[in-house]
């Protein structure tokens, strides 16, 4: 089988690499492979702290896409010779008053009845695990499943690997897709038995079978002046704002991120960069120390419910893999492997059949 992907993501470069590993002859099509809502992610795997009530079978999808993570990881780095930055370290859930710590506590019970193994923690416990952490916190919350990959390490090891394996690469922008054809900017079509459409965001313009829509994001980049005083992953909500600061081995930490309905708009907003950091340095008070690098903005790919579409759709030869909102980091080597499987056996395995496009016939058209 002849398969394009459209879309050089860590979704669509993970299909590339699964599907010219079962010999499949595997086009790219991306003009700026890794540039989109991956450059922009922070790479955080914590299906545990992303926990939201009615989303237990996207939480199914994350725990077992996280189970594959230290082997997807190990394989990728021994295929490539690249590290990609894969830590367990754990997230700590900071309390900003004790309304938030109520709703931790919900927050823990239900997770906990689903099967995650998540801490309550007191503000003195907190301050031990994190002596960085703001004085006065009233408690927390402990998730010491989660773990961080760097993003950007992590799509320049798929793109190695997906050449490695055999993938082509063709670096121009695709202006429609079909079940057998993409149509490119300068006018060539290329065509195949299957078409893999996994353009973020961008999806919609390309298909009408895509019901996705852009939620603009950004995330920060500091760099400390010495050793980044967190051992976790910290996520909080200040007065209602959440927030997340994310430490890197390299000495840089990730703050992130804004969320806004504002199409494809990608210019950094000044408010959502003083919130960010008002938030996150109330939380980690040192952070004022840090030098500022980088903002850096993109485009989720939200879909009505928020969770992933994966599989064939009704245009015949079309296979989708977008929809992934804020997991597609963590939900990259299970969208991969089912897609691989669903290219080389026509098969979706049955973890992914609640996350087929085929739930939106109808409302989308």
């Amino acid at each position: 089988m002849d398969v394009i992907v459209v879309g050089a993501g860590v979704v669509g470069l993970g299909i590339a690499w699964r599907a010219a590993q079962r010999g499949l002859a595997v086009r790219l099509v991306d003009p700026a492979p890794g540039s989109g809502a991956t450059w922009t992610a922070a790479g955080m795997l914590a299906p545990a702290t992303e926990l939201h009530y009615g989303e237990e079978p996207l939480l199914r999808l994350g725990l077992e896409s996280a189970r594959c993570y230290p082997s997807f990881v190990a394989e990728l780095e021994s295929a490539t010779g690249r590290r990609v930055g894969y830590r367990r370290d754990g997230t700590v859930v900071v309390a900003w008053d004790a309304a938030d710590l109520a709703g931790l506590r919900d927050l823990s019970a239900f997770g906990q009845s689903l099967g995650l193994a998540t801490e309550l923690v007191t503000g003195r416990e907190l301050r031990r695990l994190e002596p960085a952490l703001a004085s006065g916190l009233p408690g927390g919350l402990v998730a010491g499943d989660d773990c961080q990959v760097d993003n950007r390490l992590l799509q320049e090891a798929l793109l190695a690997a997906a050449e490695l394996a055999g993938a082509r690469i063709r670096r121009e922008r695709a202006v429609s897709v079909s079940g057998h054809e993409v149509v490119l900017a300068g006018g060539d079509v290329l065509t195949a038995d299957a078409v893999v459409l996994a353009a973020g965001a961008w999806s919609a313009l390309l298909s009408v079978a895509v019901p996705v829509r852009p939620v603009k994001g950004q995330t920060l980049r500091l760099r400390m002046p010495g050793e980044v005083p967190l051992r976790h992953v910290v996520r909080g909500s200040v007065k209602g704002s959440p927030v997340y600061v994310l430490p890197r081995t390299d000495g840089h930490v990730v703050i992130g991120a804004s969320s806004e309905e504002a199409g494809f708009d990608l210019r950094p907003r000044a408010g959502a960069i003083y919130e960010m950091l008002r938030d996150a340095q109330a939380l980690v008070p040192v952070l004022g120390e840090a030098v500022f690098d980088e903002v850096s903005t993109s485009v989720r790919p939200g879909s009505p419910d928020n969770a992933p579409l994966i599989g064939s759709t009704g245009v015949d030869g079309l296979i989708v893999a977008t929809g992934h909102y804020r997991n597609g980091i963590l939900l990259a080597p299970v969208t991969a492997d089912g897609v691989a499987e669903l290219l080389a056996s026509g098969t979706l395995p049955r973890l992914l059949a609640p996350f087929t496009p085929s739930r939106f016939e109808g409302a989308h058209a």
